[in-house]
């Protein structure tokens, strides 16, 4: 059973309970999505600190608030952000923090706000990958709450976020490390209602997967082509080369035990008993969560001379695939040209289409002359 307080019921609702308003929350890592997501927090009156690393960022939120570009209209909101290296400074101990980093800088960030919890605290990754057991093994299971986002935003100058998906479109799913439905879940749930439309999942590791299901043919082959999502998907024979990847992972999360469970706003109903599946939660990415100029966060990076998130995506799944014993060639294949970009022998753009459509073909004629 799923639990849902939508961003219009928030919005309806002026008077929260007192208990919600007297919560600390952090927000640690304020890119793209933790600094929208951060600011509507702020502006439905709750207490929010922004803990940043990029000091530039920092910088333009102090002198000139967040300025967040919605579809239809920009709010500029002020906060209160804060240098990570300052964190040894605050005393606040926080009710709720939520991390917004980089899945490779997940481990060191829990470590470094695990001082400022209290017992009862709870760490929320609002993150792609499977960051949960990186961040209870350094907090504990009991303050460790999983969440998937549904959501689209840009950030390429400090201090301003494109986000190109409003509250009233964006979907959140949260659940605690083992299952559990506890007060603090409930205080997440509430808080991020205002932020999106907010579901409790009993299996927020399923969730996790599915959420990872469909980053797998966005994230990187988009990113190795430098184009917009949209724009990749279009280039022929490029959507074989990203369902296949897709199967991949579906494949492998069946082997791992993995419930294939609703995300998006789907129900049930919307889960066939097969990979199509996979398919069509990549077909959810595309219908809800792309605009023509939507550059996934791996082509961010990228743009901006970061190292990428590699190994929470199609790195996942070669890892896994390999622990197992099953074969994963297409995503192989994208992880071995991602790496060549991010080696700096390869260059990202649209030539390499015909690398991505060379693995599937190649991978096609080694099934064939197996069977």
């Amino acid at each position: 059973m799923q639990y849902k307080l939508t961003a219009e019921d928030a919005q309806q609702t002026k008077e929260f309970d007192i208990a919600i308003q007297d919560l600390k929350i952090a927000v640690v890592g304020t890119g793209a999505n933790g600094a929208s997501i951060g600011a509507d927090l702020v502006r439905a009156g709750l207490d929010v600190t922004f803990i940043e690393q990029w000091p530039a960022h920092v910088e333009a939120m102090r002198a000139n608030g967040l300025t967040v570009h919605l579809p239809e209209t920009t709010e500029v909101t002020p906060v209160n952000a804060f240098h990570f290296c300052q964190v040894a400074e605050l005393r606040t101990r926080f009710d709720i923090v939520f991390t917004s980093v980089k899945t490779y800088d997940s481990r060191w960030v829990a470590e470094l706000i695990k001082p400022l919890l209290h017992e009862t605290s709870v760490v929320v990754g609002l993150q792609n990958g499977m960051t949960i057991d990186d961040i209870a093994e350094i907090v504990g299971a009991h303050r460790t709450v999983g969440a998937v986002l549904g959501i689209a935003a840009n950030m390429f100058e400090p201090g301003v976020v494109t986000r190109q998906v409003p509250p009233s479109g964006t979907w959140l799913t949260v659940g605690s490390y083992d299952g559990s439905h506890l007060q603090s879940l409930d205080d997440v749930r509430e808080v991020l209602s205002h932020a999106g439309t907010t579901e409790v999942s009993p299996d927020i590791r399923s969730s996790k997967w599915m959420k990872l299901i469909a980053n797998i043919p966005e994230m990187l082959p988009s990113a190795i082509l430098n184009m917009p999502l949209l724009s990749a998907v279009a280039i022929d024979g490029v959507r074989p080369v990203m369902d296949a990847a897709s199967r991949e992972a579906y494949s492998l999360a069946i082997a791992l035990g993995i419930k294939m469970v609703p995300i998006f706003g789907k129900t049930e109903a919307d889960v066939p008993d097969n990979d199509q599946y996979a398919i069509d939660l990549l077909d959810a990415v595309l219908q809800s969560y792309s605009l023509p100029d939507t550059r996934v966060a791996v082509l961010q990076d990228w743009d901006k001379g970061r190292r990428a998130e590699l190994d929470a995506f199609s790195g996942y799944i070669v890892e896994h695939g390999h622990r197992l014993g099953i074969a994963v060639p297409i995503n192989e294949a994208i992880l071995e040209i991602a790496q060549q970009i991010e080696d700096g022998t390869l260059e990202p753009g649209p030539a390499n289409a015909l690398l991505l459509i060379d693995a599937l073909v190649a991978s096609e004629t080694a099934t064939a002359a197996a069977l």
